[in-house]
């Protein structure tokens, strides 16, 4: 009863009763702990409880695990000491006690197994299992050795292994709570086919039949092992071997496939591959886990049905027939009759299959493309080899046209966009390639692969995302490729450079695909044009620094063009100043030639600028033309620094002036600093070091004048400039007589005039503080 609370008054007498009555409530509950922690004690302690009045310790190992460790090591001894018994001590004993010795002790050690499971002693009969197991192939062992010395030691196995899988199989259903005998059966069970094949001299085929049929027996027992504790100690076992086994097969009856001179040969091998076939089907199909088996299987089927026909056919024609099996593999993909892991591992299989043969064609056809690059060597020289020396085979165009067939089905069938993208890309090959593999003339491989690349190119421009952009790609490259081959003809090099350019502007200018493959064909065909344009420079019989000029005439017809470009501008403006940098480039060891292209370059730039969305480029117009002026004058030998940089002041000072009409705000050391600053300073280095009076004095003049006009129009940059620049012209012009006079002067006269200027200073700091404070002020008020 819970007492009232304290700001409830009581009258003492009630308040007393309840205070006695929760005293003997609680004197109560604690004479039944006391009792219940009596009866506590008088308990044995187990190995877990922490017994009163002593620390506990951490247990270094639990009960279970050390009696594990004991048992094993007393299960080694024993097996040691049997291998010692039945190796060192056999011959000093006869028949008879040898017979009898091995019988008593594995009866004894397989016998004391089913006491210690009545027991409960399970590990104990493990290990002692274990052991009888052990003695029990040492029994096999002495009763060779004894009774049957002269047997073929091979079979002799064989059939012991047989006994002993059965004897250990049948241990284990008369006790079944070991769990090693059956394990043991089972992998004893592994032997018995194997060895009897190596016995009887059966060729690789006829073992591949033993481990397959060995395999099979594996399999069954685990798909058909009942029970979850039976399926359990069978499982790992039998499944690894059945799969050790059958991997054995398949590798022995493909060795003996590739290694088979006729069909009649390869018969033997592609039963034995089918065999496998059908085990890997059917084990995927009982089991859903199993899918690696049926992709195995698939395997096994298509190298049994190739391996018929690769001993009459060409290596090239034999891919052929792979890729035709792998087909109907393919098709399963839509069987939704077949259990899941089946469909998926046929169909697997079937684009393994069909990967490979697809690859082992694309490569010759790959490799004469990469062939095609020698006509650069020999350029217009018509020295194009014949198909035989660099082209693919009939059977490789096959190839990849049926594979590409393939993967478009699987495109229609799958959600996905890989296979589009692997059915462009191999028709395109395959097509491309085709006219050069049947041997067709010059003529007509050139003309057939410009329409495929035209074909391309269409489906680049009408089909979406990822197949669009490689058809996009099997276009760019076929146009490459087949520029590359047209230039070992002029004619050809005409016509192709001509319809590849237009096609690519066409597509380009009214293409409905997107951004990406309109930009690279804008592309394309200002780089055709350029091929163009080369190409009759070199008709013409130009040397090729002259090239330089007919090649600007391509940035000039782009920039021209300008807003009518469209989406496609900026890619066609990029692709343009890359040919006019290759302009500029070609008549670097002509310096005249030089000057005139950079000053035609600058038009183009100046003529470009005048658009507003292209105003940068009037800076590079300018670094054009004080380029090209340059170039000019050194080329003609002119030393003099005026030269180079006078050009330059007038147009950053022209820029400059303008600048300051659009903003009057601005400051005058960004408006007119660099221009000024381009010929006063070059200038004075120059001045400083002529021996002459010319320079000097028209140096002076000009920053006479500049520092006028800089006191007049109140700006900083020309008032401070043109007045450092007089100065530094006047201290070089009265250097020697100033010399002169402190050479005429007594020695202690230049210290003397130092510390009067100094006490003068001193004296009237406040004063000159407070100038120079107005000077700076003044300076400031100034643009």
């Amino acid at each position: 009863m819970a007492t009232p609370p304290p700001d409830i008054p009581l009258p003492p007498g009630r308040e007393l009763v309840l205070i006695d009555r929760e005293l003997a409530q609680l004197d109560a509950r604690r004479g039944y702990l006391l009792a219940r922690r009596e009866w506590l004690l008088r308990l044995p302690a187990p190995g877990g409880w922490v017994t009163p009045g002593v620390p506990a310790r951490p247990q270094e190992a639990s009960a279970p695990s050390a009696q594990n460790v004991l048992l094993t090591l007393g299960a080694v001894l024993l097996a040691v000491a049997a291998l010692a018994f039945t190796l060192v001590s056999w011959g000093s004993m006869g028949i008879a006690g040898r017979s009898a010795v091995l019988a008593v002790v594995t009866a004894a050690a397989l016998g004391a197994p089913a006491l210690l499971l009545r027991r409960g002693l399970r590990s104990t009969a493990e290990s002692v299992a274990a052991v009888g197991l052990l003695l029990a192939v040492l029994d096999a062992y002495a009763v060779y050795a004894v009774a049957a010395p002269d047997t073929d030691g091979t079979a002799y196995a064989a059939g012991a292994a047989a006994v002993l899988a059965a004897l250990w199989a049948g241990y284990a259903r008369v006790l079944p709570g070991l769990l090693i005998p059956l394990p043991a059966a089972v992998l004893t069970a592994q032997l018995p086919l194997p060895l009897a094949a190596v016995a009887s001299a059966a060729d690789p085929v006829g073992v591949g039949w033993a481990l397959l049929a060995t395999a099979a027996l594996d399999a069954a027992l685990v798909l058909s092992a009942p029970g979850v504790r039976a399926r359990a100690s069978v499982f790992g076992p039998a499944a690894v071997s059945a799969a050790v086994l059958a991997a054995g097969a398949l590798l022995a009856g493909l060795s003996e496939s590739l290694q088979a001179a006729s069909a009649t040969a390869a018969a033997g091998p592609a039963l034995l591959l089918a065999a496998c076939a059908v085990l890997g089907v059917a084990v995927a199909w009982r089991e859903p886990s199993a899918m690696a088996a049926a992709v195995a299987g698939a395997l096994a089927a298509v190298a049994a049905l190739g391996g018929l026909a690769r001993p009459v056919l060409s290596r090239e024609w034999t891919v052929v027939v792979f890729l035709l099996l792998a087909l109907p593999l393919l098709a399963a993909v839509r069987a939704g009759a077949l259990p899941a892991a089946v469909r998926r591992g046929l169909a697997r299989a079937g684009a393994g299959v069909a990967a490979l043969t697809a690859v082992s064609a694309l490569l010759p056809a790959v490799g004469s493309l990469v062939f095609r690059v020698g006509v650069l060597g020999e350029v217009w020289a018509a020295t194009t080899p014949p198909r035989d020396a660099y082209g693919p085979g009939p059977a490789a165009a096959v190839t990849l046209l049926v594979a590409a067939g393939a993967a478009g089905w699987l495109a229609r069938v799958l959600p996905r966009p890989e296979p589009g993208m692997i059915a462009v890309v191999l028709a395109w090959a395959g097509l491309f390639t085709a006219p050069m593999a049947y041997g067709l003339p010059v003529a007509a491989v050139l003309a057939a692969q410009l329409v495929v690349t035209a074909a391309a190119g269409v489906c680049a421009l009408r089909i979406a995302r990822g197949p669009g952009y490689a058809a996009a790609v099997c276009a760019a490259v076929g146009a490459l490729n087949l520029s590359v081959a047209a230039l070992d003809g002029r004619t050809a090099t005409f016509v192709v450079f001509g319809l590849l350019g237009a096609g690519c502007a066409a597509g380009a200018a009214y293409g409905p695909a997107a951004l990406p493959t309109r930009a690279g064909g804008a592309v394309l065909a200002v780089g055709y044009a350029a091929g163009t344009v080369a190409a009759l420079g070199a008709v013409w019989g130009l040397a090729v620094s002259w090239w330089a000029l007919p090649l600007l005439a391509v940035p000039a017809a782009v920039a021209a063009l300008g807003p009518r470009l469209g989406r496609v501008r900026i890619p066609a403006e990029i692709a343009a100043a890359a040919v006019g940098a290759v302009a500029l480039l070609l008549p670097v060891r002509e310096p005249a030639l030089s000057a005139l292209v950079c000053a035609l370059a600058g038009v183009v730039c100046a003529g470009a600028a005048v658009r507003a969305d292209r105003r940068g480029l009037g800076w590079a117009a300018g670094a054009l033309f004080v380029a090209a002026t340059w170039i000019r004058l050194a080329a003609s030998g002119v030393a003099a620094p005026e030269a180079y940089t006078l050009p330059v002041t007038v147009l950053a000072l022209g820029v400059g002036f303008v600048r300051r009409r659009k903003d009057a705000q601005a400051s005058s050391w960004t408006a007119y600093g660099p221009g000024l600053g381009a010929t006063l300073l070059p200038s004075l280095v120059a001045a400083w070091g002529d021996p002459y009076w010319l320079r000097p004095l028209l140096l002076g003049l000009a920053a006479l004048a500049v520092t006028l006009l800089g006191a007049h129009r109140r700006l900083q940059a020309p008032l401070l400039l043109g007045g450092g620049a007089l100065a530094a012209v006047a201290l070089h012009e009265l250097a020697p007589y100033v010399v002169q006079v402190v050479d005429a002067l007594p020695r202690w006269l230049p210290p003397a005039l130092a510390g009067l200027l100094l006490l003068v200073v001193g004296a009237t700091y406040e004063k000159r503080l407070r100038d120079a404070r107005r000077l700076r002020a003044a300076l400031g008020r100034l643009r």
